[in-house]
């Protein structure tokens, strides 16, 4: 058994693609040994942003021979029939067999494959893993870069270290040849490094000053920069992104800590975490307090002779400059009010179909009025005017310089300059947070001027987008309605708001009629669309799919609170013993009625029995007699547990019934009774949920 090394040498590969590029190179080397008869023993996978690497063990000399057999035509075949069988399998016709096969000579061909040197297997493997290579962007370079033939990688591909045991595994691909040469880090080693195998390779990297194992360099990051801001009594804040980010761009990596003015933090400290981390990839720190401290710390690609003096300094002025246009953007957006800001949002097309962003803020401003105004919506109150007047600044960040800077800071920007105007608290939290949640685990608000303004934003979105037939497709979701879908339900249920959804999308697409778009698409498909992605979210909270749609198919139910509650009560009924039987009775009672279904006992009328009921009959017309009103009474009260307690009561008459009474009876008007009683229990069931959607 022998071990195999291969480096594939590069220009620098992007750090966010080096993860899926070793699971990528790993899963491509492991088709190739399987498709030609090897396995590896362990197999590691190494990047830095020079480089990926492989380290197979255990790999055979060879591989083993094998004989193979194919079934051809039937000796009477044509010529031409039995030369294309030759052909196909690599022999001649004198090394055919012929074989009986039910009674008829039939040729045959025995392929003998020896073994082959595991060197020349990767030999052939290494252009074939090189040219399969699924990189998310790569490039062609150099003369050959004008044909669409010419190899593809991320960067330049510049060597190849290919080595079996201590032998070299010679290929080429597009001209670069595989070798047992490497380099070392960029400014710290010249020259060429000789890997004499795969066991020496990370050793004599390391000596080079390349760490070639990411997850090594991850942890010297991630310790490093703690310790750096702990020396400075300093808290360092957590980013493990961050953390492998930067050692995806360094091979050598040596935390600093820099500092910058104290006088920027008075931007917001989010401003400062965005410039930093995102333009700089330098980790922010705070004081003993948890307040935002005036330091950084940065990771350096190199071991300097000065202790990273010179390297923290020109951080710092790099950072500085950032911040410094971040002043200045934070100072002129405030010259500015929102509602001027607002007014330039007519400048801003929404969508071709839906006019402007400013016609968006207007459908959303009376949206979210009115459901600030319903009565009886739960226990969150919100002032109307404090609402309309929320809904009407949320977009109005979208055209300042530090959005413009900073997409992601939309909306939260919003709040500061509202808080900076004097506007209201709620107004300012209202635009800070109207497009919460963005997503499954964000916080949900519960602040009632913004959870209207929130709800009213993403309603018409969802409207607007139904109204002019452009929903969801497949995969395909541009405008994430399907998080904005979410968004609602999740409002709605962590808020308890008791919406009519049916009136408030009718409202949000009534609204949208005055804009040319006009409406093409029903508001049923949209309340469909909710219901599909309630039933995601319940799924994905433990609910069975089945009693979901159970109670969706009772129909006209677009109180979510409310239709929650039911299927909650649901479960835990039909997990009892009681739920359970009667679940069985009335599948059995369903099933009969399916069979039998004339259009009188599908009414499940009650009506004055012509002959005398059997015992267990008149134990059933008595239960349901005693039970309906019961079950009618709680629904109408939301008491959905007492309205299953109501039901449990039927189990024990509906099993006696099926025992002792004979429903197909030869009396017709005793059979078309007892189908209009089962029909009656089928129906009382209905008013819970339909119990045919249920499994079990």
């Amino acid at each position: 058994m022998t071990d195999f090394l291969l480096e594939l040498l590069s220009e620098e590969i992007p750090a966010r693609m080096q993860a899926k590029a070793r699971i990528d190179l790993e899963r491509l080397f492991a088709e190739q040994m399987t498709a030609a008869g090897l396995k590896a023993g362990a197999i590691t996978v190494y990047s830095t942003p020079r480089r990926l690497a492989l380290v197979a063990k255990d790999l055979p000399a060879q591989t083993e021979a094998v004989s193979e057999e194919a079934k051809g035509p039937p000796e009477a075949a044509p010529d031409q029939a039995v030369d294309g069988f030759c052909r196909k399998n690599d022999v001649t016709r004198d090394q055919l067999e012929v074989r009986d096969v039910k009674g008829r000579p039939t040729y045959f061909a025995v392929i003998n494959k020896p073994g082959r040197d595991t060197k020349d297997v990767l030999a052939e493997a290494i252009p074939a893993i090189i040219r399969a290579f699924p990189w998310p962007k790569a490039m062609r370079w150099g003369d050959a870069s004008s044909s669409t033939e010419s190899l593809r990688w991320v960067r330049p591909l510049s060597g190849i270290v290919a080595i079996l045991g201590d032998e070299l595994v010679e290929c080429e691909i597009d001209g670069v040849t595989s070798g047992c040469q490497t380099v070392g880090h960029r400014f710290h080693h010249d020259g060429m490094i000789t890997i004499g195998n795969a066991g020496d390779y990370v050793e004599k990297l390391r000596a080079c000053h390349v760490l070639v194992n990411h997850e090594e360099r991850q942890n010297i990051i991630r310790d490093g920069a703690a310790k750096a801001a702990a020396d400075a009594g300093l808290d360092l804040v957590e980013d493990e992104g961050l953390v492998i980010e930067n050692a995806g761009l360094t091979e050598w990596p040596v935390p600093l800590l820099g500092s910058f003015d104290p006088a920027f933090l008075d931007v917001p400290e989010e401003v400062i975490q965005l410039t930093a981390r995102v333009n700089q990839k330098y980790f922010i720190c705070r004081d003993k307090q948890g307040a935002l401290a005036p330091n950084f710390v940065c990771t350096a690609n190199i071991d300097a002779s000065d202790g990273g003096k010179a390297i923290t300094a020109g951080n710092e002025k790099v950072l500085a400059a950032r911040l410094s246009d971040a002043k200045f953007f934070w100072e002129l957006d405030q010259k500015t009010k929102l509602e001027d800001h607002a007014k330039k949002l007519s400048n801003i097309v929404f969508h071709e179909k839906l006019g402007t962003v400013a016609d968006k803020v207007e459908r959303v401003a009376k949206l979210a009025e009115w459901l600030a105004s319903l009565e009886g919506t739960g226990l969150l109150r919100a002032d109307p005017e404090q609402t309309k007047q929320a809904a009407r600044l949320c977009k109005a960040d979208l055209v300042t310089e530090m959005v413009g800077e900073f997409p992601e800071l939309q909306g939260l920007m919003g709040g500061y300059y509202a808080e900076k105007e004097g506007l209201p608290v709620e107004v300012s939290h209202a635009i800070r947070d109207h497009y919460k949640p963005v997503g499954q685990g964000d916080d949900v608000p519960t602040d009632p001027v913004t959870v209207f303004v929130s709800l009213a934003d993403k309603l018409d979105t969802l409207g607007a987008f139904f109204g002019v037939d452009l929903p969801p497709t497949g995969s395909k979701d541009p405008f994430a309605l399907r998080r904005a879908a979410l968004g609602v339900v999740s409002l709605i249920q962590e808020n308890n708001l008791r919406i009519p959804l049916e009136v408030a999308i009718e409202n949000a697409q009534n609204w949208l009629v005055e804009s040319p778009a006009g409406l093409t698409m029903s508001r049923g498909k949209l309340l469909d669309f909710f219901a599909d992605r309630l039933k995601v979210q319940q799924r994905e909270a433990g609910v069975r799919h089945d009693l979901i749609d159970a109670v969706f198919a009772l129909g006209g139910e677009d109180d979510l609170v409310r239709l929650l509650a039911r299927v909650k009560a649901l479960q835990a009924f039909v997990e009892t013993t009681d739920g359970v039987n009667l679940l069985a009775g009335y599948k059995r009672a369903s099933n009969i009625l399916k069979k039998e279904a004339p259009g009188s006992a599908e009414q499940g009328d009650a009506k004055p029995l012509s002959y005398t009921p059997e015992i267990a009959e008149k134990a059933l017309i008595d239960a349901l007699d005693a039970a309906q009103p019961e079950v009618t009474a709680a629904i109408a009260a939301e008491q959905f547990e007492t309205a299953m307690t109501a039901l449990a009561a039927l189990r024990g008459p509906i099993d006696q019934f099926f025992e002792d009474v004979t429903v197909n009876d030869e009396d017709e008007a005793k059979r078309e009774a007892r189908l209009a009683l089962l029909a009656r229990f089928r129906n009382a069931v209905h008013q819970v949920a339909d119990f045919s959607k249920i499994e079990g």
